[in-house]
């Protein structure tokens, strides 16, 4: 007969990742206290019994229709469940309250540094922040200019990246302002873990985030035109083929939006009216999905048919609001990323809570030289792309590929920053091959709410896992996975 296998045996079988921080052993292979309940309550469970609850999860997320897109250069589009390990990132209270205040601050200077370079310009008159930088960045809009949305509120959800290090700390990677995705699946996996886990789960003291959506709700409402007591709000989505539908959809439910394509919308006399079956219906604020260039063909491409012609004009008439506001990109912007502790320290005189990654500009002599120098070293990103595209990682490439590469920075230097491998943490993760749990890099992806006079960050966000064995890239669309992120009640 056959010994039973139990999730115990797997956790002692654990291997270290030396020269990474491990989100749940210690240096000395020991448990870190806040892991604790969890690893004790798995430990109990039949390896068999966790792979059917494996299953079971994910046959859920394919029956709910949990699945994002990927595209390529030879399809429209390749439709994927987005792979969930059981297993939680746990991030203790204190831990969280730091990430949580640098996170509002962030997302505050960032609106700040919006409406001054859109208006006053007093950042780059100061010479703190170059001007060329701006102008030359692919995001900046010139239909924002001179020009303030209500309540001063340009970024309204804010997606910030978040690493561990191997020196313990947090760093913010990236911001995302333009229109970041992802919460559907903190949310989804949510759901999953407490069908799953029930009793675990609410014995944990877990902070909810079942309250993001009502959440949301709460900003967009807030940001509604002047005078609109009862404001109509629509969930803007490019469609079905979008890599994001099913977080478009999920959210316009939750939030008990309509759920509309451009054709749905028309502007008459600068409003923005709903077609509907009793007739049109003006419409107030749009929380569009729809990125900038496709946002009304009047304005942007001409070409787009997922926009509404008249929009902008609409927009800047005060008579609907933006859902973030067009232009927010050149914040989000990975080489104007470098100078955010600046920006946070010019408009708030406070020093940044969370650390940024040392950056490389290419566009600079020095930092250039130093990147052709140190390439096999580095990693080198776009600055407007997203999603782990263009991503090139330098101790990875071949002497010819490194070779290539240089000539194609040295082509575009404006398109190229360049950052330390940073190392990031390590969780342990179930990998149905080998039958083990085993280490794998990890990010953290959180969510802030900025409206009129009101604020919320989502006590969770998305733990991307990127499963590939030493892969550092945890994007779904480089083949990454989630983790439900449990961030602790303060005891």
């Amino acid at each position: 007969m056959i010994p039973e296998t139990f999730l115990e045996n797997l956790l002692k079988d654990y291997p270290n990742a030396p020269g990474f921080y491990d989100e749940v052993f210690n240096e000395d292979k020991y448990i870190r206290e806040h892991y604790l309940k969890i690893t004790n309550h798995l430990s109990k469970i039949r390896l068999e019994d966790f792979q059917n609850m494996n299953e079971y999860a994910r046959r859920s997320s394919f029956e709910q229709g949990i699945t994002f897109n990927v595209y390529s250069d030879t399809s429209q589009g390749v439709e994927r469940i987005f792979p969930f390990d059981l297993l939680p990132r746990i991030i203790p209270a204190k831990e969280w309250d730091t990430i949580e205040r640098g996170l509002v601050q962030r997302t505050l200077a960032l609106n700040m540094f919006l409406k001054d370079i859109y208006n006053e310009k007093n950042i780059l008159k100061d010479k703190v922040v170059p001007k060329e930088l701006i102008f030359s960045s692919q995001h900046y809009s010139k239909f924002m200019m001179d020009f303030v949305p209500y309540a001063q509120t340009y970024v309204h959800i804010s997606g910030t990246d978040l690493i561990r290090h191997s020196d313990g700390e947090y760093y913010v990677l990236e911001d995302n302002l333009r229109t970041p995705s992802g919460v559907s699946y903190v949310l989804s996996n949510r759901m999953a873990t407490k069908r799953i886990l029930p009793t675990l789960f609410f014995n944990s003291n877990v902070q909810p985030v079942v309250d993001y959506s009502e959440s949301l709700l709460e900003v967009i409402k807030s940001v509604a035109p002047q005078g609109v007591d009862d404001p109509v709000c629509v969930v803007l989505t490019p469609g079905v083929f979008n890599s994001a539908y099913y977080e478009h959809a999920l959210l316009a439910l939750q939030m008990g939006m309509q759920l509309v394509e451009g054709r749905d919308l028309y502007v008459d006399h600068n409003f923005v009216y709903m077609k509907t079956i009793h007739g049109p219906k003006k419409v107030d604020v749009i929380y569009r999905r729809v990125d900038d260039e496709y946002i009304d063909p009047l304005a942007f491409r001409p070409d787009s048919t997922l926009g509404v012609p008249g929009l902008i004009t609409a927009y800047r008439a005060g008579n609907v609001n933006l859902v973030n506001a067009p232009g927010t990109g050149v914040a989000d912007d990975k080489a104007v990323y470098t100078y955010v502790p600046e920006i946070i320290r010019y408009y708030l005189d406070e020093e940044p809570i969370l650390k940024n990654v040392h950056t490389y500009r290419c566009e600079k002599e020095d930092d250039l030289k130093y990147v052709l120098e140190h390439l096999n070293e580095l990693v080198v990103k776009p600055v407007d792309e997203s999603g782990g595209y263009g991503i090139f990682i330098g101790n990875k490439a071949s002497q010819q590929e490194l070779s290539d590469f240089k000539e194609v920075i040295r082509a575009n230097r404006r398109k190229y920053i360049a950052q330390p491998t940073m190392a990031l943490s390590v969780h342990a993760t179930y990998i149905e091959e080998s039958g083990m749990f085993e280490p794998r890099h990890i990010d953290l992806r959180t969510f802030t709410l900025s409206g009129h006079h009101t604020n919320y960050v989502c006590k969770g966000g998305l733990t991307r896992v990127a499963l590939r064995k030493g892969n550092l890239i945890v994007n779904s669309s480089q083949g990454g996975g989630s983790k439900d992120t449990w961030v602790l009640q303060d005891e």
